[in-house]
């Protein structure tokens, strides 16, 4: 009974591979759905054996016969955006044409870098255009990762009008997706509303206020801090006189980041470097826009870059590009070589921000001691990215035996968290330490306090 149903099926699968058929799962289900008729022909009536493979050489047929039903693939593009920004969606389409045939459930397939989606696959479903020919899909893929994702191979696979035979072909390709660091916040109309009621760095002319450089002598008024009174020049006037400085620029402004294993750990679907690029960058375009420089550095194991002071907005971009070179490292940071090599670089007192994260004081102990001998030469601002994770464990209600132990060892490592940010501060290092989203605001906010207390130069 089985050697003419396995004859056929001999036969009409080079076929079918030939013509690049493959079944559905309709057909699988359908064969399935063959074997009690096949069985209880067997039982009942053995004599009629021929019945069975008749059936499944019919079935395999209307099969194959579906497959050439559904036409020929005339054609097909794909549509993926060459640059997009981690965290952010991005659209992928993929447009297909046929010669022929009716067509049903036409779906596509793309493989890709992991950091695009998860998986490294991209599986979009097809539907008829409306005003054209054709076929056309799209879907959202959110970025995890920076660098270069490449799309490597796309798959195309519709079925035939009956749902039993289905037609694939496979296309090389050779595209590719950069993905930039997210500049989402730079471009927030609140970040663009500040910048354009602000003075600092959009007038042409000196700026008087906080600053160092003498500007100008007025006449004291009330309200005024009464530091900047001019004695010698009150005395010769036997009035009181203030003096009037020009504001501070030309500061020098370094973004440190620690690209280590602890950094790479994701907070809210994107890793913490991430979003301490974000940050960094959003306060880099307001620096430049107040007049001052910037640097970006970056290190684990060793360092990784060091760019050169930007000194425009229009150059913006420079640090942007570098910003995207900065890679993930699944090893911890080497503070000391870090740190001495920027103390190296640096030739004049400036403001270093430090992006870092630690999980307990011993795994610090080497950080301290780097940022301590940094403090000495130059001002260092500290950031690093709550825990949400351990706040939540913390908060969370004490319902049995191991949500209590998971809340005291996360009270422990919060505690200890916060015995190292306190040696910190009292080296005189500034802390800023906020969950992701406050990160960007709060480390604005730093930088113009410390630029306006004169602190920097």
């Amino acid at each position: 009974m089985a050697a003419p149903y396995r004859l056929l099926v001999t036969i009409l699968t080079p076929l079918m591979r030939l013509l690049i058929i493959v079944p559905t799962e309709r057909a699988a289900w359908s064969i399935a759905a063959l074997a009690p008729v096949a069985l209880v022909i067997a039982a009942t009536a053995p004599g009629a054996w021929i019945i069975a493979p008749i059936l499944g050489g019919v079935l395999l047929a209307l099969v194959v016969l579906d497959g050439l039903l559904s036409g020929r693939n005339a054609g097909w593009a794909i549509q993926a955006p060459p640059d997009v920004e981690v965290g952010q969606p991005a659209a992928l389409a993929v447009s297909a044409t046929f010669l022929g045939g009716r067509q049903r459930n036409v779906s596509a397939a793309l493989a890709c870098d992991p950091r695009l989606a998860s998986g490294g696959r991209v599986t979009i479903a097809l539907t008829p255009e409306r005003d054209a020919p054709g076929w056309r899909g799209e879907t959202t893929v959110t970025p995890t990762r920076r660098g270069t994702a490449p799309v490597t191979e796309a798959w195309l696979r519709w079925e035939g009008p009956l749902g039993l035979g289905a037609r694939q072909v496979s296309y090389p390709l050779e595209q590719a997706v950069r993905i930039w660091p997210d500049l989402s916040p730079v471009r927030s109309k609140d970040l663009q509303t500040f910048l354009r009621n602000t003075q600092t760095g959009l007038i042409a002319r000196r700026i008087r206020g906080e600053g160092t450089q003498f500007e100008a002598l007025s006449e004291y008024e009330a309200g005024m801090d009464r530091r900047r009174i001019d004695w010698k020049a009150s005395a010769r006037h036997t009035r009181l006189y203030a003096r009037e400085n020009e504001s501070e620029r030309n500061n020098q402004i370094v973004f440190a980041f620690d690209c280590g294993q602890a950094m790479c750990e994701p907070v809210d679907g994107l890793p913490r470097i991430d979003r301490a690029v974000s940050a960094a960058l959003t306060c880099a375009y307001v620096a430049l826009k107040g007049g001052d420089k910037c640097a970006l550095f970056g290190f684990a194991r060793r360092p990784q870059l060091m760019t050169p002071f930007i000194t425009e907005s229009r150059a913006f971009h420079r640090l942007q590009s570098a910003a995207a070179g900065l890679d993930y490292e699944a090893a911890e940071p080497n503070f000391t070589l870090a740190l001495a090599t920027l103390t190296a670089k640096l030739k004049r007192r400036s403001l270093v921000v430090v992006f870092s994260d630690f999980t307990d004081p011993t795994s610090a102990e080497l950080m301290v001691e780097s940022m301590g001998r940094l403090a000495n030469k130059h001002l260092v601002l500290f950031v690093t990215i709550a825990d949400a994770e351990v706040e939540a464990l913390i908060a969370a209600p004490p319902a049995d035996i191991a949500t209590l132990a998971r809340a005291v060892t996360a009270d422990t490592l919060a505690q200890q968290r916060k015995l190292v940010l306190q040696r910190l501060k009292r080296m005189g290092i500034d802390v800023i330490e906020a969950p992701w989203a406050k990160i960007g605001p709060q480390l604005i906010d730093r930088y113009f306090l410390i630029k306006n207390s004169e602190a920097i130069g």
